[in-house]
């Protein structure tokens, strides 16, 4: 078989689809045109470069909610990101949606988070002069950021459900939605929820902030009383559960500013934002290439930065920064 033949079989699969799917053969395409591959469709090579991407690597060592944890066991933004992965994709298969097209989106969605999760991005959006948000992050280090500033040359439709992939607090499902979202970019941002609702459950119960028993009764009534019960209610009847969302930004996410982590976090954020702002000459050598101002240099460098390395950086450059509050020595 001649290996081109590969690709155009996968291709031909697509037709079985559902009419609301997004199919291969009709993708509005890249910036940059490239010939096919033999053996992927186009949302498969994609999928490979989110993969291989430096920033996917480091999703690691970025936390999800709790900043810098011990535990093994604590969700990070790749664990996370995996997470909705496996999520979305059993929701577009039992919707006879495009699989290769959800999975290379649930992969690239979360690649432009900072260091210290909601923290880290709340205080780079009140430093930066035109603000800040991880979802178009993502986008700018798909474009711009990755490949030593030639980018992935990503499809549009992979593209568009990276940006639009997050959701505001509240009833998301009744907010209008970006122009023209495909059924499969809508999947992710719902698998999103279901993904971080759950596994921060877990997160916050290891980490002391919340007990079982504090879930509301209506919750565990209708979801059931476990992690896997509530992922498999959640994926089943996605939509009626969206509502649980309030406890979780109430209970967990935005009480995290509060604490001595969070303000720690935040001090640090914004002194290697104002160091590297008046200092551009430290930010390495690749951020150089665009010619930008050095606020947006400095905002590229620093929402890269695992934790671990955001707290070595600070320390270096200013020592006893920390203050010893993420109990482990930088």
């Amino acid at each position: 078989m001649l290996s081109h033949h590969v690709r155009l079989r996968l291709e031909q699969r697509e037709e079985s689809l559902s009419p609301y799917a997004i199919r291969v053969c009709a993708s509005q395409g890249r910036a940059i045109p490239e010939a096919p591959s033999p053996l992927r469709t186009d949302f498969q090579r994609d999928r490979d470069r989110i993969i291989h991407s430096k920033a996917f690597r480091r999703l690691k060592h970025k936390t999800q909610v709790f900043i810098a944890p011990l535990g093994d066991h604590f969700v990070t933004r790749l664990t996370h990101t995996l997470e909705v992965s496996q999520i979305a994709r059993t929701i577009a298969r039992a919707l006879n949606l495009n699989e290769d097209l959800e999975e290379a989106i649930t992969l690239g969605h979360d690649l432009g988070h900072t260091p210290f999760g909601h923290i880290g991005e709340e205080t780079l959006d009140q430093l930066a002069p035109t603000g800040f948000a991880h979802a178009p992050q993502s986008l700018r280090i798909v474009d711009t950021l990755e490949k030593d500033g030639q980018g992935l040359n990503l499809t549009w439709e992979v593209r568009q459900g990276i940006l639009s992939h997050s959701k505001p607090q509240g009833d998301f499902l009744d907010s209008a939605l970006p122009k023209n979202l495909t059924l499969e970019a809508q999947v992710c941002r719902l698998a999103d929820a279901v993904a971080y609702l759950n596994h921060d459950i877990g997160d916050a119960v290891r980490a002391g902030l919340l007990r079982e028993d504090d879930l509301p009764s209506s919750v565990t009534a209708l979801l059931g009383p476990g992690h896997a019960q509530r992922i498999d209610a959640l994926v089943t009847d996605v939509v009626e559960a969206s509502w649980v969302r309030a406890f979780m930004f109430e209970r967990v996410y935005l009480p995290t500013s509060h604490n001595p982590q969070g303000q720690k976090a935040r001090e640090i954020v914004a002194f290697l934002y104002g160091y590297y702002t008046a200092h551009p000459d430290q930010i390495p050598q690749e951020y150089w290439r665009r010619e930008e101002p050095p606020k947006r240099m400095a905002l590229d460098y620093l929402s890269g930065m695992t934790d671990h390395y955001a707290l070595r950086v600070a320390e270096e450059l200013c020592p006893g920064i920390s203050g010893g509050v993420f109990g482990w020595v930088v």
